[in-house]
């Protein structure tokens, strides 16, 4: 049962017909929890118990025919809650969609589909209903794209106000419903002609089918890792292995890898993820639970997944921190690819340009086989890194001279420019010139925001929002200026000084509306803008054939983290970004500015790239003890008052110290490195070892008691095995 409890119930069979089937592991339940009725999950059939049986309470209805959670994915649940130390009702809840929370049958509603109707004009013939019109537009959209020529609710659903809309289309004849029926396959296979190196990984994946085997496809940005999971995936299929799960990191990557997936292969294939309708995303799990869909492509929460008979487990970008879940139940999708794998007896393909330092530590203790992809696809070459100090230069809006002449020698020759720069809004910091006071938020221990579009400031770590002052609080000065660069101070910056280019801009701010990303990066990909401006969403997965240049406006702000991860980030994020430059025909340049020019990190991607980086950054974390080298688990504690959430951390600490387990090193507690967050206080304690199976006999004594310890009221903790982020 979803809860944070971390113990199992055990409840009687319910009251049946003679000859019923037997309750298995893994079916849906109504059981009798406390003065309520819940929703439950069967995790274990026993012939017997030691509670006696008079104080068993009995099951009151089944709610499946056969189990929603199939055996093998049961076992990786039961196995990632005790690994985790998550309580296991929120586990399984996690693998649940919501449709299978409830206490209904299992069966997806039916799927509802529209298409044009004979009677149907062109979207320029309702210039007095903007709204049909919006909706004939996707129609059309969707048929100029290759599409399908019908339009499913999840995609109109990024239409605005678009169920009166369609009803209305519907009485004038111009829209007809149609019944969906499973998911269609492709004709025939539309695979390119892998080159040599492709060809050879593809064999080598291939050869593993049938038992588990761990595979790092270790290709240069461009190189077609895309290619070779599509070879090995058809090949697998072809010889009736089963199924192939991919995992991308993020839903913006989703659109353009189905896309790529429906085009090359003639098999059904199903999408999950978390920006889908409930019933849609219901309908895809039991297609891939059946046996329906050869292929699932989702993002993390993908992995829990039913399969019928899994073939390949694909994790593409595997060392993106997306993959880690951040809240509640603190997994790694990549993680548990590789034990799903494991248990499932199927190779797992782990592809990255930047891997993670864990995996390419994998790949030389023999544990998982590194596979080299050193060149770009179709003879692209590798684009030029240039480190441009920007030190004591006149910068505009955060652009050099130098970046600015390089952008309009691409619109020149009609190229595309993409400038990336890890911050939205139009400034960082606000402050006072007259005294220097910075607009801090009044809830967190950080400074506000400006977002000039609507006049606000706001706080990207709480979400509070407040005008503009017309005075500093500090001193009462008139005189505020905005400092620093984000991405809309740099698309009006740029507008300015090139008012005929075609500016896209992709940031959160700017893709909230259902749908606006595809839009974007369909936009940035046919070559529908000239420059374009982005974070992290930009940074990676993407194809922009036309994109000849690349300008990171700083690659300095990561490398100040305190985060011993930081400069791993920074490497992989510059080489990811670097790489969306000459993917096609062009050559590419990448202009890195930086005020830290002979930065150890910045010259060796510069000059040797991220093999060289890594060699040293592996050295370095050797040198001291942390991952992969040693094993860490963090407990946040979180409270209205600083002594709260202090004062449970050193319970913590005391309870740790009475287990005197050896091997296992606990540090703290400190306040997090932002302490005050949403008028809460956040501290944390690390605990660290040479040995996983020394932290796990530590952790679980630890957690039970720890679990037992009465907090004060407000007081919230946490506990994150094997954290990316240390804040």
């Amino acid at each position: 049962m979803p809860g944070p409890v971390r113990r199992w119930f055990e409840y009687l069979p319910p009251d049946e017909e003679p000859g019923a089937r037997p309750l298995r592991p893994g079916m849906r339940v109504k059981v009798p929890f406390g003065g309520s009725v819940r929703t439950g999950v069967v995790l274990e059939a026993a012939d017997g118990s030691e509670i006696d049986a008079g104080r068993l309470r009995r099951i009151t209805e089944r709610l499946d025919d056969e189990p929603s959670v199939p055996p093998s994915l049961l076992r990786l649940l039961v196995w990632a809650a005790d690994y985790y130390h998550h309580p296991i009702g929120e586990v399984v809840r996690t693998a649940l969609p919501v449709g299978l929370r409830r206490a209904r049958p299992a069966a997806p509603p039916a799927a509802r589909a529209w298409r044009l109707a004979g009677a149907a004009g062109g979207s320029g013939d309702l210039g007095r209903a903007p709204r049909q019109a919006a909706v004939v537009a996707a129609f059309e959209d969707a048929a100029r794209d290759g599409g399908e020529p019908s339009l499913t609710e999840a995609r109109l659903r990024t239409v605005p106000s678009w169920r009166a809309a369609l009803r209305a289309l519907e009485k004038k004849g111009w829209v007809e419903r149609l019944a969906i029926p499973p998911p269609a396959a492709g004709a025939v296979s539309k695979l390119a002609s892998p080159n040599e190196s492709q060809a050879r990984a593809a064999e080598v994946i291939e050869s593993a089918s049938g038992s588990f085997r761990a595979f790092l496809l270790d290709g240069v940005t461009g190189s077609g890792k895309t290619e070779v999971y599509l070879i090995a995936i058809d090949r697998l299929l072809r010889a009736g292995a089963g199924q192939a799960l991919v995992l991308v990191p993020e839903i913006g990557l989703t659109p353009q890898l189905v896309a790529r997936f429906r085009e090359a292969l003639p098999v059904p294939i199903s999408v999950v993820h978390s920006g889908m309708p409930d019933g849609e995303r219901l309908r895809s799990r039991e297609a891939a639970r059946t046996g329906a869909s050869r292929v699932v492509i989702g993002t993390r929460s993908a992995v829990f997944t039913p399969l019928c008979r899994p073939a390949l487990i694909v994790v593409d970008e595997e060392h993106d921190p997306s993959y880690k879940q951040q809240e509640g139940f603190r997994y790694s999708a990549r993680d548990l690819a590789l034990m799903r794998g494991s248990m499932e007896g199927v190779p797992v393909v782990l592809g990255s340009a930047t891997p993670s330092l864990e995996t390419l530590q994998l790949c030389a203790t023999g544990r998982c086989r590194r596979l080299r992809l050193a060149e770009r696809a179709r003879g692209a070459r590798m684009p030029r890194i240039a480190l441009h100090d920007v030190r004591s230069l006149p910068l505009a809006a955060g652009l050099s001279e130098r970046l600015v002449e390089a952008i309009g020698e691409r619109l020149e020759r009609r190229e595309q420019t993409l400038l990336f720069v890890n911050r939205r809004g139009f400034a960082p910091v606000v402050l006072c010139h007259d005294c220097g006071e910075a607009i801090e938020c009044r809830h967190c221990d950080s400074r506000l925001v400006l977002h000039r579009a609507d006049r606000r400031l706001r706080c990207h770590h709480c979400g509070a929002e407040q005008g503009i002052p017309a005075g500093c609080a500090a001193c009462g000065s008139p005189d505020l200026v905005s400092v620093g660069s984000g991405t809309q101070r740099l698309a009006e910056s740029l507008a300015d000084r090139f008012p005929s280019a075609r500016l896209l801009r992709v940031d959160r701010d700017s893709t909230r509306r259902r749908g606006e990303l595809d839009r974007m990066v369909r936009a940035a990909r046919d070559g529908s803008a000239d420059i374009l401006v982005g974070t992290q969403m930009l940074a990676k997965g993407h194809d922009f054939p036309r994109v000849t240049l690349v300008g990171v406006v700083d690659a300095d702000a990561g490398l100040l983290s305190p985060d011993f991860r930081a400069p791993e980030r920074v490497a992989q994020l510059v080489t990811q970004v670097a790489g969306r430059a000459g993917r096609g025909e062009l050559a590419g340049e990448v202009i890195v500015q930086t005020r830290r020019p002979r930065h150890p990190l910045l010259t060796a991607l510069a000059r040797e790239g991220y093999p060289a980086f890594a060699a040293v950054a592996l050295a370095e974390r050797d040198e001291v003890r942390m991952p992969p080298f040693a094993r860490l688990a963090l407990v946040r504690a979180e409270a209205p008052a600083r002594a709260a959430s202090n004062g449970f951390l050193a319970t913590a600490r005391e309870l740790a110290g009475a287990l005197n387990r050896p091997g296992v090193e606990v540090m703290g507690p400190v306040p997090s490195p932002m302490e005050r967050q949403g008028d809460r206080y956040r501290a944390q304690l690390l605990l660290r070892s040479t040995s996983r199976a020394d932290l796990q006999a530590f952790l679980r004594p630890w957690v039970e008691r720890l679990a037992s310890v009465r907090t004060p009221r407000g007081l919230r903790w946490s506990l994150d095995v094997d954290p990316i982020e240390l804040g």
